[in-house]
């Protein structure tokens, strides 16, 4: 079934349809697409908290003309400028609509090189220093609440390195702030003279924010072309206001939030993606939108992103394939029927060209408010989040009363590979078979099967890439599971709140190492002071995350290595048995 410029297609009849048919009849006979272009919070919950004042991005493609000439403006004064890149730092929804522009659009001749920096790894935080030079870089200081601690934190290093570069009184020039009006960074960086201040629609939630200012902005930057962007999002838009059945070409919006809420509750909850290359760093955004709208209340929907495309047979029953399809780039189309001959279901995608991603942006927001509506939960909230914070908060303020993090006794030392299992193990192997063994098998149709979740707080780059995608490749594939890989403290801002807000059916593999050269965080920006470092930082998420799963009851283990990351990574997924071995 083809419908449209943007497309879906049924590849096959390997979907409970009459389900979904059942649910869109539902939402017509109900008016919940009525009602959600109404902005009517009754079709999520009683209460309109934190659904009232979270509905702006339902008209964020129609960006006022003055706001367009706002963004044209900054774009023209940097280029006249001289700036010959961009660093964007942000965590979450701040970040990932800025990243997928900078990877799959990429810069134009003449524009900024957009670079996102949302780790607080020191490694990474000093990659990104001695790759910038501070002359030609406007900073782009982004968060909603204006106090996320990893991008305040960010914006402090950076503002004083460029101070030392280039002198106090021409710094705020080189930096921008996205933000929500109100805000603290709003006060502060009018205080420190930033160069503009864009003030956000504060009806819009950080994950539905991509096609506002805080996509936008560092979208032009690059040399996006934003109406052509946007044409394509109202295009999308247009199409997501009917309540015609979309089994018969209307609203693919509503058809495929249905099927995921449909399918979801019928066990099929691990939407695992499959993207053209070119497009492939869309995958990251949709994971984040999917697991913090939906993972919460004992309820969830896992997303699987980057996953190594393997042979039908290393499938269990709980997947649903979605496939983004980007004409002229078929590589993976192969083992897409593959999939779809064994009986897996899949629903294709298919986009003309990369622009067609504004339509994308528009049709998933809505497919997830919609899908929130199927599952009974509300999409806008993450009510789970703030547990990590709170205890990585309060070992930061101990660190500063003491001077030192919580310690922990390990289960076992093997190769300059600490165990924190809480259970004892003579080598990784059994390490290994007792973990997985607290696995869900699950059964056809249920919602009850595990998954692998592996939280690197390690610093990113591409080996650490390679050799994770290595452990996740293994596990995958000898226990037929779901396996997803999330840098830490990123994830904790994507899919953290699923890990603590679903049915509790995750194993979590949490990675930490010791940090070969560690960064100081100034107390504020303009000043030497500091009483924390980039490192007590992290590691001090690292634990929070991890109490704050242990106290949801989720099976947890940790690894940390005091020697070379990539081969104790190796080591590790070496050691991974079968499953029954």
């Amino acid at each position: 079934m083809e419908i449209g410029r943007n497309k879906y297609r049924l590849l096959n009849e390997n979907l409970p349809l009459a389900y979904i048919q059942e649910a869109l009849h539902q939402l017509k006979k109900d008016r919940i697409i009525e009602r959600i272009w109404e902005k009517d919070h009754t079709v999520w919950s009683d209460r309109p908290e934190e659904i009232a004042d979270r509905l702006g991005w339902l008209q964020s493609y129609h960006l006022p003309a003055e706001s367009l000439r706002e963004i044209q403006e900054l774009v023209e004064q940097a280029r006249s400028a001289g700036y010959t890149d961009a660093l964007l730092v942000g965590m979450g929804g701040s970040s990932m609509a800025p990243e997928v522009f900078s990877r799959v659009f990429g810069a134009q001749d003449g524009w900024l090189e957009l670079h996102v920096l949302d780790s607080t790894d020191p490694g990474a935080v000093l990659d990104m220093q001695k790759r910038l030079d501070p002359y030609k870089t406007l900073f782009i200081v982004s968060t909603k609440s204006g106090g996320t601690v990893e991008t305040v934190s960010l914006m402090k290093y950076f503002y004083n390195t460029t101070v030392k570069a280039v002198g106090i009184e021409n710094t705020g020039e080189h930096f921008i702030a996205i933000t929500d009006p109100g805000s603290s960074l709003e006060k502060a960086a009018r205080e420190l003279n930033f160069r503009k201040i864009f003030l956000n629609n504060p009806h819009i939630g950080g994950r539905y924010s991509a096609l506002s200012y805080f996509g936008l902005v560092p979208a032009a930057l690059t040399g996006v072309d934003l109406e052509k962007l946007l044409q394509n999002a109202e295009a999308m838009a247009v199409t997501a206001r009917t309540s015609k059945n979309p089994l018969e070409g209307g609203n693919t919006a509503a058809w495929l939030g249905a099927a995921l809420g449909i399918l979801g509750d019928r066990g099929r909850n691990k939407i695992t993606l499959i993207l053209s290359p070119p497009i492939q760093p869309f995958g990251a955004w949709i994971e984040q939108l999917i697991a913090e709208s939906t993972g919460k209340d004992g309820k969830g929907l896992l997303p699987v992103d980057g996953e190594t495309l393997a042979e039908p047979e290393s499938y269990a029953f709980d997947r649903l394939f979605i496939y983004f399809r980007l004409d002229g780039n078929t590589v993976p189309d192969d083992k897409v029927l593959h999939l779809k001959d064994a009986g897996h279901p899949v629903i294709q995608l298919s986009l003309q060209d990369k622009y067609d991603l504004g339509g994308e942006f528009f049709r998933w927001m809505m497919a997830t408010a919609v899908a929130g509506w199927a599952m009974d939960i509300n999409p806008f909230d993450q009510p789970n989040v703030e547990s990590a914070k709170i205890l990585a908060r309060d070992m930061v303020s101990a660190y500063r009363d003491r001077g030192e993090l919580p310690a922990f006794k390990s289960d076992l030392e093997v190769d300059g590979i600490s165990v924190y299992a809480g259970f004892g193990a003579d080598d990784l192997a059994q390490v290994w078979r007792d973990f997985m063994l607290q696995a869900n098998p699950g059964t056809d149709e249920s919602k009850d099967r595990s998954y692998v979740a592996i939280q690197a707080y390690l610093k990113p780059n591409p080996e650490t890439d390679r050799v994770l995608q290595v452990l996740r490749d293994t596990i995958q594939t000898r226990y037929r599971m779901a396996v997803t890989v999330g840098y830490g403290p990123r994830f904790l801002h994507s899919t953290g709140q699923l890990h603590k807000g679903d049915a509790g059916n995750g194993l979590f593999i949490q990675l930490t190492a010791a940090e070969p050269e560690d960064v100081a965080i100034p107390a504020r920006a303009g000043i030497k002071q500091s009483s924390i470092s980039f490192g007590v930082l992290k590691a001090a998420q690292a634990l929070g995350d991890r109490q704050a799963l242990l106290d949801a009851g989720r099976k947890v283990i940790r690894f940390h290595f005091d020697r070379d990351i990539k081969a104790a990574i190796e080591k590790l997924a070496g050691a991974v048995p079968r499953a029954g071995k």
